[in-house]
């Protein structure tokens, strides 16, 4: 039986460790000198961005305009600290060329692209949300460098969101997992369970609440395994495992779950295997398998690929 593993590699949109150079947020000089040297990730309305599934393509700043926009966001510092080049992102029109997603390239990039794009899609998709004030209405615009907005109207300063979710594997503690589907989901792909923190809850307290309410069944022993962000739109996924009884019926929440059901070993192996051989190759469809996992950029992808390592070490 095994009660513990860990996570065999870091989840794609975490091997990045950015220098943000917060310190320079507020230093609009240091930014408008360094504007000639910059470096800008331009996003367009659907988070589409400019590069392929390998490689981001920068634009260089003032190929964008003469000063940084007051629309832009400095999302990281490349080089020797303080005088390295600044890496902005902007939400905007892309060139002519081809263009990538996060959930496409993400386990592709490399650690630096993957941590420019999914900084950028998390921060300019809370600024298309956040154009009022929650206080008075009011219109906001963007200060500190894109990493917060004021309200004009009543001063009310306004930061980046990010909603905490845990995601959980539910295994027996030998060679079968529970997984599930949601109704809009394509036929055949399953995951594994997971639902977003409430006020007043710890996050494992939630993993608890979330599969007895999604599924009917109750855990114990849940561990953590690690965090990844999740920029759909501003989601941070804390990643558990748990044990569970296969003898226990399964209740799908209405509505929320379709389908639930136990997989055996050599199932699961299968599956992100396919996975794993399909994003390598940058193809969308994957082998016949009993299900379709969880796509390579999810941490869902890596807690199965870990449990499947862990039974057949």
């Amino acid at each position: 039986m095994i009660n513990a593993f860990e996570l065999a590699n870091t989840p794609a949109l975490s091997r990045s460790a950015l220098e943000r150079a917060a310190e320079l947020r507020s230093a609009p000089d240091v930014l408008g000198a360094g504007w000639k040297h910059a470096k800008v990730l331009l996003l367009n309305e659907q988070n589409h961005a400019f590069g392929t599934a390998t490689r981001l393509h920068l634009l260089a700043g003032p190929a964008v305009a003469e000063a940084p926009p007051s629309n832009a966001i400095l999302i990281a510092i490349e080089g020797e600290e303080g005088s390295g080049r600044h890496v902005w992102a902007l939400r905007g029109s892309l060139p002519p060329g081809q263009v990538t997603t996060l959930r496409e390239s993400g386990s592709l990039l490399s650690p630096r692209d993957a941590g420019l794009f999914t900084t950028a899609q998390a921060v300019l998709n809370w600024h298309d949300a956040a154009r009022f004030c929650a206080v008075c209405g009011g219109p906001t615009d963007a200060i500190s460098a894109g990493w917060a907005r004021r309200c004009r109207s009543c001063g009310r300063e306004d930061y980046p969101r990010t909603d905490p979710a845990v995601i959980c594997l539910v295994h027996d503690g030998g060679d079968r997992v529970l997984l599930a589907r949601q109704p809009s989901w394509p036929s055949g792909r399953y995951s594994l369970l997971a639902g977003f923190v409430e006020a007043g809850e710890s996050a494992e307290a939630c993993v608890h609440r979330e599969i007895a309410e999604e599924v009917g069944v109750a855990v114990r022993d849940v561990r953590y395994l690690g965090s990844q962000p999740w920029p759909f739109p501003r989601s941070l996924m804390l990643g558990y495992h748990a044990l569970a009884d296969p003898a226990e019926p399964i209740t799908p929440e209405p509505g929320e779950i379709e389908e639930a059901r136990w997989f055996g070993l050599t199932e699961v192996e299968s599956a992100v295997a396919a996975m794993a051989a399909t994003a390598t190759r940058g193809e969308s469809r994957t082998a016949a398998t009993a299900f379709t996992p969880p796509g390579a950029v999810s941490i869902a992808h890596g807690i199965l690929t870990a449990w499947v390592r862990a039974r057949r070490a």
